[in-house]
């Protein structure tokens, strides 16, 4: 199986293929009650585009590293998508919906990154 790294990289890949925005990284190795290892929480402008991202990323994952992710949640409405590889999670938000949830506050105990926007 491949490393963590490599799914890692490939998901940011994927999403920055796509045009996701405002990429956050949130290592939450250290905290016992975390449900998995690390976050990577991103936003999109439309409905349509959360779809492509989420697409992307598990297309992307499948394709280079024949990687298939444990459960997704969310492509009914597209407005959060999940999508689960077990020690890092992905979450695909529109922006409204990201600020309402707002993850980045709820894990502020793990270890917190943000990247830059490709645009």
């Amino acid at each position: 199986m491949q490393n963590s790294n490599d799914l890692k990289s490939t998901i940011i890949e994927a999403i920055y293929d796509k045009k996701g925005q405002k990429i956050t990284l949130i290592d939450l190795s250290k905290i016992e009650s975390a449900p998995t290892m690390e976050m990577i929480i991103c936003q999109a402008r439309s409905s349509a585009q959360v779809g492509a991202i989420a697409d992307n990323i598990i297309d992307e994952v499948s394709k280079k590293l024949h990687i298939k992710p444990y459960a997704t949640d969310g492509f009914r409405n597209s407005q959060w998508i999940i999508v689960d590889y077990g020690n890092i999670m992905v979450h695909v938000f529109q922006p409204e919906i990201r600020e309402f949830y707002h993850l980045e506050e709820l894990w502020s105990d793990g270890e917190t990154t943000d990247l830059p926007n490709l645009d």
